[in-house]
């Protein structure tokens, strides 16, 4: 943040104020900006070679895709400069590649433990005395149903603010995800009509669950 907000107020100056200054062959501008996007560059090499959490690839792939072409180059009074010097991205594409197949493969695992536990969770409530709660007056899990369909969204919602690009990829990889965990349940829920006929609330959770299936279409 800090070599981005100066790198940002110093070649604001140097179009704004110094550039007249100089001959327009000496290209100052451009010195300038090369100077600080190679330096820029560079820490964020050496940022993404070392042992990062999962936040910080997140944060890191988020300056290369978003913050560092679209808001910070892109500014009213750089964007015309900047657009002549052509400096690139902040990492080479191989290491960009490397650093959002992390970031995927931990995103995916996330959202599988996510709802893995909230299917653990609501078959733990099926076991329990309790009447299932009501949204608009009809018996549902607001757990199952909408807790679910927020993960996978949100964890989208992640992906695509980092690019397009890796939107998709996830959007992919969690497509296979939802079948599976809809098959977990189904099985999960086929067991407990089985041999729960004789619970207090039987019928209502059937209706219940049920009723989340139009949340899950």
């Amino acid at each position: 943040l800090h070599m981005g907000k100066t790198m940002k107020e110093d070649l604001t100056v140097v179009a704004k104020y110094i550039k007249q200054l100089y001959p327009p062959e000496f290209n100052v501008f451009s010195v300038y900006a090369e100077l600080y996007h190679n330096y820029f560059a560079s820490q964020a090499k050496k940022n993404a070679e070392s042992h990062l959490e999962d936040k910080d690839i997140y944060l890191l792939l988020s300056w290369v895709h978003n913050f560092y072409p679209k808001e910070m180059r892109k500014d009213h009074a750089l964007a015309m400069e900047l657009d002549k010097v052509k400096l690139g991205s902040l990492l080479p594409s191989s290491l960009s590649k490397e650093l959002e197949n992390k970031y995927l493969d931990s995103e995916e695992i996330t959202v599988k433990n996510s709802l893995s536990r909230c299917l653990d969770k609501e078959i733990q409530r099926w076991k329990e005395e309790k009447e299932p709660e009501k949204l608009n007056g009809h018996f549902q899990s607001e757990l199952l149903g909408i807790f679910v369909i927020q993960s996978i969204y949100s964890g989208q919602k992640r992906a695509e603010d980092i690019s397009k690009a890796v939107g998709e990829e996830l959007s992919r990889r969690l497509l296979k995800e939802l079948p599976a965990f809809l098959r977990s349940y189904r099985d999960a829920f086929e067991d407990f009509k089985e041999k729960s006929k004789k619970h207090r609330y039987y019928k209502p959770i059937l209706i219940a669950n049920i009723n989340n299936c139009w949340n899950f279409r």
